[in-house]
C-alpha cells in the first residue's frame, strides 16, 4: 500500500513540471494580431488596448498587422490560412464575420469551419434614430405611421445586405409595415441625409448618434438592446414595444481552427483579465462599448446564433446574395 501511495505521489509530482514547462513554453515569441481594419477602428483599438496588457503579462509582444480590404475580408482570409500554432490571431466583428457570409455569394472564408473563437472582450448596441419633424415619437407611432403609409416612410441603411439594412428589416418584419429603402455608400452619407431630412430614420450605433441626439438634430425613439442600459435607463428599447428585437454588435479575438485548446484558454484567460483593468475600462467607456468577460464557448454560441438569426431574416425577406 506504501509502494501505491509513493508512486501516485511521485507521478503526481512529475504532472506538475510538465503543466509547467507547457504554460512557459507559448508565448515564446510575439503574437500577430490581424486586423482586418484601419487604425482608429473598433477592432484596431481593442487589439492595442488588450494587447498590450496581454503582452505584458505574457511576456512576449501583441504586434499589431493592420490588413484592409474587402470589406474585412482581406484580413479575415490570412487569419483563417495562417498555421495554426498560436502565433497568428486577429480580430473579427460581426458584420464581416456573419453579414457578410450571409450576404454574398462568394466569402474568403467559413466563419463557422476556419475559426476558432478566443474572446468576446466588447459589444455595443444600436439606436433606432428619425429627423426631428417626423409624425411620430415613439416606435408605436412610426409602425403605426408605417402601415397607414406604404412605402412612404424612408429608411436609410449603409448598403443592401449591410448589418443596418438587415436590422431595419427586422423591425419591419415584427412591426408588419412598409418602408422605402435608400442603401447608401456608408454611414456618414445616411446621417447627412437624416439631418437634412431626405430621409426619415435609420438604425445605426448608439454611440455615434447621441451627439447628434443631444444636440436635436435627430431624434432617439428607442435602443436596440434586449433590456434598457444601465448607464441610460431613461431611453425605452424597441423590444418594449416589438417584443424579440435585439441587434447588438460585437468585437472578438479568433484564431485559425486548430489551435490548441491550452492556447485558446491562457489567451481568452488573459484577454479577460485585459479587459477589467481600470484603464482599459475607462477607455473601452468612452467608446460606448459594452465589457464582457466570457469563455471561448460563449464566443462560439453567440457567432452560432447570429448566423442562424439573420439568416431567417434574409431568409424571411427574400434577400438574394450579392455578388
Amino acid at each position: 500500500m506504501v509502494r501505491i501511495v509513493i508512486t501516485m505521489v511521485l507521478f503526481a509530482a512529475a504532472a506538475l513540471p510538465a503543466g509547467g514547462a507547457y504554460a512557459q513554453a507559448y508565448p515564446t515569441r510575439a503574437i500577430r494580431v490581424i486586423v482586418p481594419a484601419a487604425p482608429g477602428d473598433s477592432c484596431d483599438v481593442l487589439a492595442r488596448l488588450i494587447g498590450q496588457k496581454v503582452g505584458e503579462r505574457l511576456g512576449q509582444q501583441l504586434a499589431v498587422d493592420n490588413r484592409v480590404g474587402a470589406g474585412g475580408q482581406l484580413g479575415l482570409a490570412l487569419i483563417a490560412k495562417a498555421p495554426p500554432d498560436g502565433y497568428t490571431i486577429g480580430c473579427g466583428q460581426g458584420g464581416n464575420m456573419v453579414i457578410v457570409p450571409i450576404a454574398r455569394k462568394k466569402v474568403a472564408y467559413d466563419s463557422l469551419k476556419d475559426f476558432v473563437a478566443i474572446q468576446i472582450p466588447v459589444t455595443n448596441f444600436l439606436g433606432l434614430v428619425v429627423h426631428p419633424t417626423v409624425p411620430f415619437k415613439n416606435v408605436k407611432d412610426l409602425v403605426a405611421y408605417g402601415r397607414a403609409n406604404p412605402g412612404k416612410l424612408v429608411f436609410g441603411s449603409n448598403g443592401e445586405g449591410a448589418f443596418i439594412h438587415f436590422s431595419v428589416e427586422l423591425l419591419r418584419s415584427l412591426g408588419k409595415f412598409t418602408y422605402l429603402h435608400v442603401p447608401y455608400n456608408g454611414v456618414a452619407p445616411i446621417m447627412t441625409d437624416l439631418m437634412s431630412g431626405r430621409v426619415d430614420a435609420t438604425i445605426t450605433s448608439f454611440v455615434s448618434v447621441k451627439p447628434f441626439v443631444d444636440s436635436g438634430r435627430m431624434k432617439l425613439l428607442a435602443i436596440g438592446r434586449a433590456t434598457r442600459s444601465p448607464k441610460y435607463p431613461d431611453y425605452p428599447t424597441i423590444a418594449e414595444t416589438l417584443p424579440g428585437y435585439e441587434n447588438s454588435g460585437w468585437f472578438g479575438f479568433i484564431g485559425p481552427a486548430g489551435m490548441s485548446r491550452e492556447q485558446v484558454v491562457l489567451l481568452n484567460k488573459e484577454m479577460n483579465r485585459a479587459v477589467m483593468q481600470p484603464d482599459v475600462r475607462e477607455k473601452l467607456d468612452t467608446y460606448g462599448l459594452e465589457i464582457h468577460t466570457e469563455s471561448p464557448e460563449f464566443f462560439t454560441n453567440r457567432i452560432r446564433q447570429d448566423f442562424e438569426k439573420w439568416g431567417k431574416v434574409a431568409r424571411d425577406m427574400g434577400f438574394k446574395q450579392l455578388e
